[in-house]
């Protein structure tokens, strides 16, 4: 463990902390929507309307985690939503929640999420160094899992069971732990150097330059457009997860939360082989790899009855989960420049996550038109036909810039 330094471990306890908070609210704020409505259309936008600030600021964001220092910025977010939960929470004790509401905090969590997520992760690499990073997000995405996935969501449940605000609560307090732990943080993030400097370049031409770096480099650009379109299809049928564990699944909320841990399980898993892996195969073999598994999740979840079926597809979408991430964020990690990092992280983040709002967007009207599965058969479809697409390019070496080393 001390391999990597008190610094990581510092953020690791940040991130843990948050992830468990956020892993409560997955199944919590699932459960208090659907007590709201049961149209999956409203469901869907309530996760989309956390998901829209990816599209409308992130590349906004990316020029202030470049410009500002990281640290303090991840500290400010990290208050930022506790404040907003708190509000949430303060509404559903009492009983003042409304779907307006939940979208309108959704959004400014998203907000806060730009900035937060952006800061926090450019830091990684400035504390570890370059050969450590898969281990370093080994044990980030083994955190993520745990916490955010098998023992937040059942914990969730339960409490939302005892009280709906408690979770709420609880998510809340653990932002500001996380805030705390941030500041905490004993060597500052990389930043621009203070002091004299030569004019700074507006808004428009760095965000442009974040923009050009990406486009410009194959490996990036080719895995910034593929995740774009396995997040449309991956979260065109989890926005409407709660409803298809209900209806078709058959499940009460707190077994919806209890399924949900075998993505926990699986991820864990993958966490913990990810760095083997990665030293073993070289990223394209793990890519393509990742591409057939996928396909075959949807495939899968749309053909399940029963939990016992659908339980193992979540597990094996886990593992893959993990390593996938695990696999482009150590990409992206050494081919990026630091004082660059914020800004194409952000144009990769708008990208990516930018699928899962649309995704979220499409799910409800989906599963309204076609049936509760109808999400995860469309989903199989597109999946099978990006997997093909992406093939040939997944299947070459993928060159980075001088001085980035790729498995």
């Amino acid at each position: 463990m001390t391999r990597l330094g008190r610094e990581f471990h510092t953020l690791w306890a940040a991130s843990a902390v948050a992830n468990l908070g956020n892993g409560i609210a997955a199944a919590a704020a699932p459960l208090l929507v659907s007590s709201l409505t049961t149209d999956p259309v409203l469901v869907g936008l309530a996760v989309f309307a956390q998901q829209l600030p990816w599209l409308l600021f992130s590349l906004l964001s990316g020029v202030v985690v470049d410009r500002v220092d990281r640290r303090r910025l991840a500290v400010a977010m990290d208050a930022g939503r506790a404040l907003v939960i708190a509000v949430l929470a303060l509404a559903v004790y009492r009983h003042a929640v409304s779907i307006p509401l939940v979208y309108g905090l959704g959004f400014l969590l998203g907000c806060c999420e730009t900035l937060g997520d952006n800061a926090s992760s450019a830091m990684i690499p400035s504390v570890v160094d370059s050969a450590d990073l898969p281990l370093a997000n080994s044990r980030m995405q083994s955190a993520y899992f745990l916490l955010n996935r098998f023992v937040g969501p059942p914990l969730g449940a339960a409490l939302f069971g005892v009280a709906a605000g408690l979770p709420i609560t609880v998510n809340a307090v653990t932002f500001a732990l996380s805030a705390v732990l941030m500041a905490a943080l004993r060597r500052p993030a990389s930043t621009p150097p203070a002091g004299p400097a030569a004019p700074r370049a507006s808004v428009a031409a760095d965000i442009l330059a974040g923009v050009r770096w990406l486009w410009r480099e194959p490996a990036i650009r080719t895995l910034s457009l593929a995740l774009c379109l396995m997040n449309i299809t991956l979260m065109a049928g989890f926005s409407v997860m709660v409803l298809y564990c209900r209806r078709h699944l058959g499940l009460s909320g707190f077994g919806y939360s209890v399924l949900l841990t075998a993505i926990a399980v699986g991820g864990m898993a993958g966490s913990l082989v990810a760095p083997r892996l990665q030293e073993r195969f070289s990223t394209s073999v793990l890519l393509r790899a990742g591409l057939v598994i996928e396909s075959l999740t949807h495939l899968g979840l749309a053909l399940a009855g029963t939990a016992a079926v659908a339980g193992p597809v979540l597990l094996v979408f886990g593992a893959h989960g993990s390593v996938w991430n695990s696999v482009d964020q150590t990409l992206r990690q050494r081919a990026v420049p630091d004082e660059l990092r914020g800004r194409v992280q952000s144009v990769f983040l708008m990208i990516g996550i930018g699928g899962f709002a649309l995704g979220s967007l499409i799910g409800g009207p989906l599963a309204r038109l076609l049936g509760i599965t109808g999400p995860f058969w469309v989903s199989a479809v597109v999946m099978a036909a990006l997997t093909v697409v992406a093939w040939r390019p997944f299947g070459r070496r993928l060159s980075l810039p001088a001085g980035a080393a790729v498995s």
